[in-house]
């Protein structure tokens, strides 16, 4: 409940304020829900047992119709003018099941005043009449889409205004050229409509999409909508328009619960801005795994004889096409690394019957048991919605009744069985695709995703536990890495870094070409040379782009813009490098910041502590030395198998371990 205001009345006849039969007192609230804002005004009767409204269906311009005796009917008209029943007779409003009294009269005069309640949500607004009463108070009449006009609301206690206030945070209110008395809702699109026509839609409908899905939010262009964003975000007062960031990011912690990222130093936040990481090496990377590699590195029962090795490769120039479709089997987790071929192939049998048996238990549900099972027939609906969007460029896509869309829908409906708690969530759609795509195979595709959604599932979680965390840590570690470039974000109110959601949430899967993000996903499958490498990623791209954000100072807009403008446009070869230039500079550091080294998993003994220990704050502001920052030389694995310091850079860069 957002507003709640008693002493609202309705005066169910005209002319005869002064009887008390014809006031009948009612509480006006405003109630935000899951998907809606409604207001709901009802009499002060403890008799009404509000567990049975009958709320107005979703798409509905209007509200339920009310149910009336025979007798009520005929007594009606004696009670109101002709007028008055005439503009009810249009009105739908909500019916109500009494509670059981002993007195029956009290029941008759409950029946009366409760066919007065009404109910509607706020995309069925369509203008508010406001006026003064000679008496003093105000009153405000509601007209709904299709001209439906709700009895007028008198309020005898004062406080429209704050009414109105409250529904502006929610729609736009701007006055009518023809009359000042009437304020109109500005028309907003449906929310279904794509993010490619957003320009055209108000600031408030995409911050009130943003809070209550910022999944399909951020799936859209999220970017193109700018101008709109800090509109809504900042002050409308012109000597006030810069609102300060940690205002800011009560957005979107409001958005996100828990999501807290510093806006500045604060105490207990470590102090790791002067800590130099030295210069970032020159990293190099080799070309793709080839097939006779990886058979050389098989033996004859078809076991992986050196996995770290494998892995290592992998890291660094990714797999040749041909060998996909069985090297991320493993990275995936879908093949146990020491299985044997006949080992896998047992599996894929016990697999497969899994698979069909999950399958059939959607394909069998009826259409009478689907009315009855909201959850599967939204789960179904948004999956088709979404499968006729996915990669529809890619041949293997491509055009109508398509055998691969096929395979899509029905993997994604047979997940849905297999983790119905979290079903379908718009994104893992996009996750799906490239595996599909690389296995060929519905049952092998089934499973190789389940096992990425092992590793993706917190991020599709109703508490976002998993984008919070990661957002999180990308703040630690970009601070480390440029503490001047976060606080040139944060003076733009963009240090809560919104902008790398879309990248978190389904890992690049929309910021690189198709063939590109094949590659690096199996970089990033081989969980080298750190944890959260796609983290570093992030951190990666973002460096690559700070020059021309500070340099033409791109403000909160600008940045946005040319963040999502990048999509398609980075290349992967050169990140994955850079990327991986950064993680070693990071574990070269031996004065590493604990929460650094949680979140990369590297284990330093000389790691800052993260909270005040009681030294002097002087000392722990002090730099690393540059002469810690040398480099770690140990052996790696050589290409024939044997252990040799000595390897050229091209295949050692990076591969050191923590």
């Amino acid at each position: 409940v957002v507003y709640e205001q008693e002493g609202v009345f309705i005066h169910s006849s005209c002319g005869k304020n002064d009887d008390q039969d014809n006031l009948i007192a009612g509480i006006l609230r405003v109630i935000e829900k899951e998907n809606e804002v409604v207001v709901d005004w009802r009499p002060l009767d403890e008799t009404l047992d509000t567990s049975n409204i009958l709320c107005a269906g979703k798409d509905s311009s209007s509200v339920v119709e009310w149910t009336q005796t025979p007798k009520e009917k005929c007594s009606r008209g004696a009670d109101r003018p002709s007028s008055y029943e005439a503009e009810w007779d249009m009105v739908t409003t909500v019916s109500f099941k009494k509670k059981p009294h002993s007195n029956g009269d009290a029941t008759t005069h409950a029946n009366r005043e409760s066919k007065w309640s009404f109910l509607f949500s706020l995309t069925d607004l369509k203008s508010i009449k406001q006026n003064k009463e000679g008496m003093g108070w105000s009153y405000l009449v509601f007209c709904l889409k299709d001209d439906v006009k709700l009895p007028a609301l008198h309020f005898h206690h004062g406080d429209s205004k704050s009414l109105i206030k409250c529904l502006e945070k929610h729609v736009a209110l701007n006055e009518s050229p023809h009359d000042e008395r009437v304020l109109l809702v500005k028309t907003q699109k449906s929310l279904s409509q794509s993010f490619e026509n957003l320009f055209d839609e108000p600031s408030y409908g995409l911050l009130q999409k943003w809070k209550k899905d910022p999944y399909v939010v951020t799936m859209g262009k999220f970017s193109k909508v700018t101008n709109y964003i800090v509109g809504t975000l900042r002050s409308s007062d012109q000597s006030n328009q810069r609102r300060p960031p940690s205002e800011m990011a009560d957005f979107f912690n409001d958005t996100i619960p828990g999501l807290k990222i510093n806006q500045q130093e604060e105490p207990g936040f470590e102090v790791i801005t002067r800590i130099d990481l030295g210069k970032q090496p020159e990293v190099s990377r080799r070309e793709p795994v080839s097939a006779e590699e990886w058979a050389k590195n098989m033996d004859s029962e078809g076991r992986i004889l050196d996995v770290d090795y494998i892995k290592r490769l992998i890291f660094k120039g990714g797999l040749c096409h041909t060998l996909r479709k069985e090297a991320w089997k493993f990275l995936l987790g879908y093949f146990p690394w020491n299985s044997t071929k006949e080992e896998r192939a047992n599996l894929q049998k016990r697999k497969t019957d899994e698979y069909f048996r999950m399958k059939l238990q959607w394909k069998s549900v009826s259409e009478e048991q689907e009315k009855r099972n909201s959850r599967l027939r939204d789960y179904r609906s948004l999956i088709e919605k979404d499968v006729n969007r996915t990669d529809r460029t890619n041949k293997f896509y491509e055009g109508e009744d398509n055998p691969g869309l096929i395979l899509l829908h029905d993997i994604l409906m047979t997940y849905c069985m297999y983790d119905f708690d979290l079903g379908y969530v718009q994104g893992m759609s996009d996750l799906l695709s490239p595996v599909l795509y690389v296995m060929e195979n519905e049952v092998d595709a089934f499973w190789c995703f389940v096992s990425y959604m092992d590793q993706m599932h917190q991020n599709f979680e109703e508490q976002m536990q998993g984008m919070k965390t990661q957002l999180i840590q990308l703040s630690h570690l970009l601070r480390l890495l440029d503490s001047g470039f976060c606080s040139y974000l944060e003076s733009q109110d963009s240090g809560y870094l919104y902008f790398c959601f879309r990248w978190l949430l389904i890992r690049f899967k929309r910021e690189f070409s198709f063939q590109d993000i094949l590659r690096l996903w199996e970089v990033m499958w081989t969980e080298l040379p750190c944890q959260n490498f796609h983290l570093l990623l992030c951190c990666a791209i973002l460096e690559s782009e700070k020059q021309q954000i500070m340099d033409k100072h791109y403000g909160f807009n600008e940045i946005l813009k040319h963040i999502n403008e990048l999509s398609m446009k980075i290349d992967v070869e050169y990140i994955l490098c850079k990327a991986e230039a950064i993680s070693m500079q990071m574990m070269n550091c031996k004065e590493l910041p604990q929460t650094v080294s949680e979140i990369l998993g590297i284990e330093n003994s000389l790691v800052t502590p993260d909270s005040d220990t009681g030294e002097d704050e002087s000392a722990a502001e002090l730099s690393c030395p540059p002469s810690l920052y040398q480099s770690i030389s140990t052996p790696v694995i050589a290409a024939n198998g044997t252990r040799d310091g000595t390897q050229p850079a091209a295949e050692t860069q990076g591969l050191a371990p923590a």
